[in-house]
């Protein structure tokens, strides 16, 4: 792409480049020289550096600078950034880092990448080719582990969530609340972005690794631990609440009807993996672990591959008005197991109820109840879902 044209891009598209450094001295103006070949808007964030980045940065006197007294953490140096670039009217960020591992020869296949887009709220990493030699195994494992869980908690699958080398859509992002400071933050950033509705796509990039002036600050033990508790926290607000928000919101969106049509009986999968999901939510709706339903039967049929929609669909037979029936039936299958005598009336099934006094009937009613009902559901709807598929073989045919 002609230079010029490129940097014509970055205008239209009020995109900007921002580099966040640390102590980089040996490589923060050649990374610099090489952004400002395709573009000038350029915003560098000092975070506190100890070296001679200052003076380094003084030969650039044209670009924006940011300056951070004390190093506060590339999370921090990213944030300050992107809040600048917004005061300036930017729409877009590319970000790269400062330690010389990205080539600055790349950004036109970003901007190209994002224009290619037919939605604007996109959010564009640089997938490295981290099978390539020179790549420290501790950096393809930790890639690895983060595109892992990178999936659970969206349902999006990516070559690599961990590159530096993005393009963010600052005005999509605008309003969004970010805590974390140090390099987790970019792997909050690209989570709630998936959450809010922005697409994160990758773009095939370059990787240089053996370098030695590259210098990282990366510690393996202290911000492994940081990214593992935010991944943790990530999982449980997933299952708690992005999961059910998100399919309370299709239902809602399209209908109980159209629903049922396009996600249930259309849905690609076989009669037999739906049915499968349907016992799986039937047996985790009605099984006794109260409060971890959702978490349980998102994860299960992740595990399985499974329809999570149906599977979740499904284990929500324990809504409130059926919460006493299925008590009920669970203490009276329990008792009669056991050969216990149970007179309880159903009338006297209510949030009153002493649980732990019949805890061992209401446990293993509860399994045999969980169990039974999942046979009979999955093999229904095993039945109901061939039927359906068979008749529209026959009116398509």
């Amino acid at each position: 792409m002609n230079q010029n044209l490129l940097s014509e891009k970055f205008n239209t598209l009020k995109c900007c480049v921002i580099i966040p450094t640390f102590n980089n001295y040996k490589t923060l103006q050649k990374v610099i020289e090489g952004v400002l070949v395709y573009t000038e808007n350029v915003i560098v964030v000092n975070d506190g550096s100890t070296d001679s980045t200052s003076g380094i940065l003084a030969n650039f006197p044209l670009i924006q600078q940011i300056f951070i007294e004390k190093n506060q953490g590339k999370g921090i140096a990213l944030r300050q950034g992107f809040k600048h670039a917004v005061n300036l009217g930017y729409r877009y960020a590319i970000t790269i880092d400062s330690d010389g591992q990205h080539f600055p020869e790349d950004i036109p296949a970003i901007i190209e990448a994002l224009e290619n887009e037919p939605r604007k709220e996109v959010l564009l990493i640089g997938a490295r080719n981290m099978t390539q030699l020179g790549v420290p195994k501790k950096s393809s494992f930790g890639n690895k582990f983060s595109n892992f869980w990178f999936w659970v908690e969206t349902g999006i699958r990516l070559q690599d969530t961990q590159s530096g080398f993005r393009l963010y859509p600052l005005f999509a992002m605008e309003n969004m609340k970010f805590y974390t400071k140090k390099f987790e933050f970019e792997i909050e950033a690209i989570v709630k972005a998936a959450w809010s509705g922005i697409d994160v796509k990758n773009v095939p990039v370059q990787i240089h690794y053996e370098m030695k002036n590259r210098v990282s600050h990366f510690r393996p033990f202290k911000d492994f631990t940081r990214i593992s508790i935010l991944n943790t926290w990530f999982v449980l607000v997933t299952f708690l609440y992005i999961k059910p928000r998100n399919f309370f919101r299709k239902l809602k969106k399209k209908g109980f009807k159209r629903f049922i049509i396009e996600d249930f009986l259309g849905s690609d999968d076989s009669a037999e993996k739906k049915a499968f999901s349907i016992s799986l939510g039937v047996f985790i709706g009605l099984s006794p672990i109260w409060g971890f339903h959702t978490i349980v039967v998102i994860f299960l049929a992740l595990l399985l591959n499974l329809n999570k929609v149906i599977a979740f669909a499904f284990s929500n037979i324990s809504i409130p008005p059926f919460i006493p029936l299925i008590l009920y039936f669970s203490l009276k299958l329990g008792s009669w197991l056991l050969g216990e005598n149970f007179v309880l009336a159903m009338s006297e099934i209510d949030p009153s109820l002493e649980l732990m006094k019949y805890l061992k009937s209401y446990i293993v009613g509860s399994l045999a109840l969980s169990l039974s009902a999942a046979v009979f559901c999955g093999l229904m709807g095993y039945l109901f879902l061939s039927l359906f598929e068979r008749k529209k073989i026959l009116d398509n045919g």
